[in-house]
């Protein structure tokens, strides 16, 4: 009997010409803020909100897509937009083309925004949503460029133009070419409010820098779901540069709607019925047709003043 019980158990993990099973890495997911574990399935079917402490997971841009337009009526344009190198951008020993290239395998995309057309609860919008894993959704100039053409399509469409931000700021990479496009895109944000169409923008966590200090928050209506973190610095550069602590919850969407920052905080589950509430509101309406007699007066104008 001591021999027995001295051997150790052999034990084959599978029969005889079967491959070794393996468990796949991405069966569980745990929340960063209470280590709550949660089968991805469930996760998936929660929108990744832990049901724990309410905690919104960051998504991809597709994630995003998948969870706020209308099934199948999202169309991309501009996907094939790549950025150039104007600096010829070396840091650490890795270009910025090899950099930007790599990002775009992880991916599946050639910038930090996808933009396209779309539906949210039926009503038809110009949609635009960054992407945080290619470096960080930072603003480039390939990224303000598709922006710019997202608002003239929704422009030339008579569309409400969504956006969906997420981002760490300018990008570093193209120096002053990166923080022009924070002119260009509120620029054109100017000639949408001219053509009376409005903007919605939602900010996800985190949304930081250039971003927010541009079209992020040049919007008719600001949306932010819960605990986001949004702001222009980090509270630690704050911190240092004030010398002074910080409230708590500094930079957090209930925060920054209790001192008049943006308009709404809404759980992601229930973002396309109020986006879509509100875009009813607005009730974007076609251009109205000009007269003959603007058509005249237009005429009679003297040529300077048309060249003016």
């Amino acid at each position: 009997m001591r021999e027995l019980f001295r051997r150790q158990p052999k034990f084959s993990p599978t029969a005889p010409g079967d491959e070794t099973r393996s468990i796949p890495d991405d069966l569980w997911i745990k929340c960063p803020k209470c280590n709550e574990l949660q089968y991805s399935k469930d996760a998936e079917r929660n929108l990744y909100v832990c049901p724990r402490c309410g905690h919104h997971a960051r998504l991809s841009a597709a994630q995003r897509i998948d969870t706020l337009v209308d099934e199948g009526t999202f169309i991309e344009y501009d996907a094939g937009l790549t950025q150039s190198d104007p600096l010829e951008f070396v840091a650490n020993g890795e270009a910025y083309r090899a950099k930007a290239a790599s990002a775009g395998r992880k991916t599946h995309t050639n910038d930090a925004l996808v933009c396209g057309t779309a539906s949210i609860c039926g009503q038809p919008v110009s949609l635009a949503v960054t992407e945080f894993g290619f470096m960080g959704a930072s603003m480039g100039s390939v990224y303000g460029e598709k922006l710019v053409r997202a608002i003239e399509r929704a422009i030339e469409g008579r569309l409400g133009l969504v956006t969906v931000s997420s981002s760490g700021g300018a990008r570093m990479h193209e120096s002053m070419f990166s923080l022009m496009q924070m002119a260009k895109t509120t620029a054109a944000l100017a000639h949408l409010g001219d053509a009376r169409l409005p903007h919605l923008s939602l900010l996800t966590d985190p949304c930081f820098g250039g971003v927010t200090a541009s079209y992020a928050t040049v919007a008719d209506v600001i949306v932010a779901e819960p605990g986001a973190i949004i702001g222009f610095a980090g509270p630690r550069v704050i911190e240092q540069v004030t010398r002074q602590k910080l409230p708590e919850g500094f930079q957090t969407a209930e925060f920054l709607l209790e001192h008049g920052m943006i308009d709404l905080v809404v759980p992601r589950a229930q973002l396309p019925e109020r986006i879509g509430t509100l875009l009813r509101h607005f009730a974007v309406q076609p251009e109205p047709a000009k007269s003959d007699d603007a058509d005249i007066t237009r005429s009679a104008e003297p040529a300077e003043a048309l060249h003016d």
